[in-house]
């Protein structure tokens, strides 16, 4: 039986967030719009692996577009917490048409 806990989606900022090796997907692909965040580079922190180099992209969630052609935004942060930081901004304006 699978466990309910697992079911619950992440989210941050009433968006979801998926996860797949070092890429970050931020929103919905229901949306005109998703973050997608890709993790560069870490560095050791203790015994955890801390990202220091992110890259950021705002794009369109259109599957009849190239890939290249989807990203609307893109910029490279020195934490997730920036990175994130700045996604946030971008998808909520991106989303309301600002």
């Amino acid at each position: 039986m699978a466990d309910k806990k697992n079911d619950i989606p992440l989210t941050y900022k009433g968006h979801p967030l998926r996860r797949k090796d070092n890429l970050i997907y931020y929103g919905s692909m229901a949306d005109k719009y998703i973050i997608a965040l890709q993790v560069l580079a870490t560095r050791k922190e203790g015994d955890m692996d801390v990202a220091s180099k992110v890259s950021v992209q705002l794009q369109l969630t259109d599957p009849d577009l190239k890939s290249r052609d989807r990203v609307v935004k893109k910029s490279e942060k020195a934490s997730l917490y920036d990175a994130m930081d700045v996604g946030a901004i971008w998808l909520e304006r991106a989303l309301s048409g600002k």
